[in-house]
């Protein structure tokens, strides 16, 4: 369960990581279409500085963690131990935090 839940803090962390962080890793200039030139939607997007070498490493940092959690939760031995695995790996993504307020059904 520990790994469960650092998963998921792992994963809420690189979520805010990448709003905060420029759309594009590298250097790329912004755009603008609208439906007059053909598009359904229009879209804009500002001139992109890409990321600093420490946004990079944050982001590779956390991604490895992510993968390194993913991999021992996938692997541990107790699924070999459940009759019913995918249930079992259900709940366990469902299980909250500790800190986590309380849902509407408890």
């Amino acid at each position: 369960m520990d790994a469960q839940l650092e998963l998921h803090s792992i994963r809420s962390e690189l979520s805010a990581l990448y709003k905060r962080l420029p759309w594009s890793a590298e250097p790329l200039p912004g755009w603008t279409h609208t439906k007059d030139g053909g598009r359904y939607f229009e879209t804009k997007r500002p001139d992109s500085p890409g990321w600093t070498d420490e946004e990079k490493q944050q982001v590779n940092d956390l991604r490895a963690r992510q993968m390194e959690l993913v991999n021992h939760i996938f692997v541990h031995a107790f699924w070999a131990s459940c009759t019913d695995p995918v249930t079992a790996r259900s709940a366990l993504k469902h299980v909250p935090a500790p800190d986590a307020a309380p849902t509407r059904d408890g």
